[in-house]
């Protein structure tokens, strides 16, 4: 067991698909076979889906998801707005996703890098949520993930994008650079153990501990970048969108944006 306290570097591995080269840091790898597990199918589903049904401007033009992973959103998404492209760096989870496809569920995987991936046509709506943009750890491989998503959109489309709410995590680690924290799930016996460290240029590293009912865990870490909603919208103006809206969670009935929202929910629009 390594007693460093150092976060041990993500492995990157790069492919060569139809869509360019593709980095891919290796999340699926870590957590295919328990993402499942961290991010059931219960009601937070359910608002997200309500939640960005009644954000698409226009369903028959068209839904691209930035960081698709296994679908958890976009399965249920496609069966009330039709076709999403959903974009992927990491091809175990693209594996995943199109085992679960069916006859009612029209949803593209497509392997590419946010930050590169282009089309030849533009659509109403691009989502990227679950903070697949804090995954990419410089603030300008963050903005060039916008401009491609502002790319995507036809006038009067929408970017939806959640990440991490950085103030609301600044605060649990109560001026510490570490954090230890236990979250119990529904199901009797199981949570997860998150240890949390504070690192330089605004970067977050988590080591996550799973554990199941019987006793067994499962370990994985992700190293993200804490993004503020001012700088999103910096992105967003950069890239020819206007800020629209902030929320500080999915359900409709939450409250909009403050510093204790535990998300970062921010709207975007293209002029028409």
């Amino acid at each position: 067991m390594s007693t460093s306290t150092e976060p041990t570097p993500t492995t990157t591995t790069t492919a060569t698909t139809s869509a360019g080269i593709v980095d891919d840091i290796g999340y699926g790898r870590q957590f295919d076979g328990w993402y499942h597990r961290l991010f059931p199918d219960d009601a937070s589903v359910v608002a997200e889906v309500e939640r960005l049904v009644s954000l698409h401007p226009d369903p028959a033009s068209g839904t691209v998801e930035f960081g698709v992973g296994t679908g958890r959103i976009a399965l249920p998404l496609s069966r009330r707005v039709g076709g999403i492209t959903g974009v992927d760096s990491s091809p175990e989870m693209l594996d995943v996703l199109r085992r679960n496809l069916t006859d009612d569920t029209p949803v593209e995987p497509v392997h590419a890098d946010i930050c590169t991936y282009t089309a030849d046509r533009t659509v109403g709506l691009v989502y990227c949520i679950c903070a697949t943009l804090s995954m990419l750890l410089t603030p300008e491989e963050q903005e060039q993930a916008v401009r491609r998503a502002a790319g995507l959109l036809a006038p009067g489309g929408r970017l939806v994008v959640e990440t991490h709410n950085k103030p609301a995590i600044l605060d649990l680690h109560e001026g510490r650079n570490r954090a230890t924290y236990f979250t119990p799930y529904p199901e009797p016996g199981t949570g997860l153990q998150s240890h949390s460290q504070l690192l330089p240029e605004s970067l977050w590293h988590l080591a996550h501990v799973w554990y199941e009912a019987d006793g067994t865990t499962r370990v994985g870490t992700e190293v993200s970048r804490l993004t503020a909603p001012d700088e999103m919208d910096a992105y967003a103006r950069a890239s020819g969108l206007e800020p629209e809206a902030r929320f500080g969670d999915w359900p409709a009935e939450t409250e909009l944006y403050t510093a204790h929202s535990p998300l970062a929910i921010c709207t975007y629009v293209k002029p028409s």
